[in-house]
């Protein structure tokens, strides 16, 4: 009871690593579907910032390579010049709605007072807007009478001339390559950028009457130009269409007043003009696990070809591990049954034999006997070192076949009849149709008919041993066919019944079985180059084809 006990042990291992696995699996596949989810949330909050440098970049390339081209100019911009250059700005930046230019100048009333101030005078204001075809604008001229200009009547003029008034009058005039400098001709307004051209270092030294002493009566031409801008014409560029399911631009201060619970929305501020706007972004639940699934998935893949192969590994281990336990088994039987076969000839030859050494005097009728028991049990024993040596012989190839042209009525009738004297009681029958002679090796041919008729022999009830042998040509193979109505062979079996040292569990082969004979079959048949076919029902009995080449 101890195999079966550990056997049923072995199977609760099985099953218990099989459930971990599938556990375990289960667990790492739902793992990884969260840490994807979490994944896909953080990039949700940080990849917004890609979306917003994006959206941003046409206005970044409008203000730092577009509008200091006004300052190539030097101020001596013209009606028809400004126009040329807002078109283009028109054409390629679609978020500027009109331009305003300001084409002014800087005079000093009494430039023989020294205390005199200069003053900013806006000879002529246009106004650009872009027109349906955009190839042209809209132009309207203002001429104003020389004045100051108060921050009351044109707030971004006022304040641009004022910072070039400032920067004139002041005693240390920096150049025109400094950082200061630059900061000093543009404004940034709420939707507006507004810049003036700014002037070179020599133009404004002349400006002073550096040169003479005393301030010079000649004026200085400047530009500047304001940009009114329209945040809702910004072209949004959303680089991640898996994230943000939408993307709007709105008020600083939005509230989304009817939150939805699947929504997923965040925000990102704005900068310079736009500062009062904001991106905001929304994406369902639902959405996102579009995406989450799409990166999911090749993990997944991943984990499970990782368990596939650790479940392959398991298995082939656990195969060779039954393989080893299956071999010792026929190990384990083949040296029993190996020494209950050389036992029982080695017991006989020994009790024959000291009933000849303690009998005083032997009859001519017992010393036939002995001899008779002797001879036979020795015969036993040569037959399976012979057919153990045999079957090794020709598992290794180590034999060659000698081919001689046989007689097959002469073959069959004579062993027929061999086995008829051997065995009185075994009905056999034979019939040859269609063939005379074929080439082969008789000592391998003779083998395998001895097998198979003592097979025939051995696994049939005692009233009924019986055996048809049948020679026939079927194209360009001889046929053999044994029939016989033994005990016949389970459909399971039959696939089993030719590995050497297996044994079918019956009457029959409880006593001295070695598990060779049909295996010696198959070995020895292939060696021939030939093919054994076997039918068998069980309790009816078998049939065993054997085609050989002619």
């Amino acid at each position: 009871m101890a195999s079966p006990l550990r056997y049923r042990k072995t199977n609760w291992l099985n099953a218990s690593f099989i459930l971990l696995i599938l556990v375990s699996l289960l667990v790492a596949l739902l793992l990884a579907h969260r840490l994807t989810e979490k994944f896909i949330e953080n990039e949700f909050s940080t990849q917004k910032i890609e979306v917003l440098e994006e959206t941003l970049e046409p206005y970044n390339n409008f203000f730092h390579h577009k509008v200091p081209e006004i300052s190539f100019y030097r101020g001596f911009l013209d009606a028809t010049s400004a126009r040329k250059y807002a078109d283009s700005v028109f054409h390629k930046y679609e978020f500027v709605n009109s331009i305003v230019f300001y084409d002014a100048q800087l005079e000093v009333d009494s430039p023989d007072d020294p205390a005199a101030h200069p003053m900013a005078i806006p000879k002529s204001v246009y106004r650009f807007s872009p027109s349906p075809n955009r190839d042209s604008s809209i132009v309207i001229r203002a001429h104003l009478q020389k004045q100051m200009v108060t921050i009351g009547d044109m707030d971004e003029f006022a304040m641009m001339s004022s910072q070039l008034i400032d920067f004139i009058d002041a005693p240390d005039t920096a150049d025109a390559g400094s950082a200061d400098y630059l900061g000093t001709f543009y404004n940034i307004a709420h939707n507006s950028v507004t810049f003036m051209n700014m002037p070179l270092y020599e133009d404004i030294q002349r400006f002073k009457g550096h040169q003479s002493g005393a301030r010079s009566s000649e004026s200085y031409a400047f530009d500047i130009f304001t940009f009114a801008l329209n945040p809702a014409k910004l072209k949004i560029v959303n680089q991640h269409p898996e994230l943000y399911e939408q993307v709007a631009i709105k008020p600083l201060m939005y509230e989304d007043t009817n939150p939805d619970p699947d929504l997923i929305t965040a925000d990102l501020a704005l900068s310079g003009p736009f500062a009062d706007y904001k991106l905001f972004f929304r994406s369902s639940h639902s959405f996102l696990q579009v995406e989450v699934w799409r990166r999911f998935l090749p993990i997944a893949g991943v984990i499970l070809l990782i368990y596939a192969t650790l479940i392959t590994l398991a298995y082939l281990i656990y195969r060779n591990l039954n393989i080893n336990r299956k071999m010792f088994k026929l190990q384990y039987d083949f040296v029993n049954n190996l020494t209950h076969e050389f036992k029982t000839p080695v017991s006989v030859i020994k009790i024959a034999g000291n009933n000849i050494k303690s009998a005083l005097k032997l009859s001519e009728e017992e010393r036939r006997y002995y001899g008779k028991i002797l001879d036979e049990e020795a015969d036993k024993l040569n037959e399976l070192m012979n057919k153990l040596l045999s079957f090794t012989q020709i598992e290794n190839h180590s034999i060659e076949i000698h081919k001689e042209r046989i007689d097959v009525q002469s073959f069959v009738s004579k062993l027929v009849n061999a086995y008829k004297l051997k065995y009185p009681d075994f009905n056999i029958e034979y019939s040859i149709k269609n063939v005379e002679f074929f080439d082969s090796d008789l000592v391998l041919i003779t083998s395998l008919f001895q097998n198979l008729i003592d097979n025939a022999y051995k696994y049939s009830f005692p009233e009924n041993k019986f055996i048809a042998i049948s020679a026939n040509i079927e194209k360009s193979f001889i046929v053999f066919r044994f029939k016989d109505k033994g005990i016949g062979i389970p459909q399971e079996e039959v696939k089993n019944v030719f590995k050497k040292f297996y044994r079918i569990q019956s009457q029959f082969n409880q006593q001295g079985s070695v598990g060779l004979g049909l295996a010696f079959c198959k070995e020895l048949v292939n060696f021939l180059n030939g093919d054994i076919i076997l039918k068998s029902k069980l309790g009816e009995g078998s049939e065993f084809t054997i085609k050989l080449p002619l």
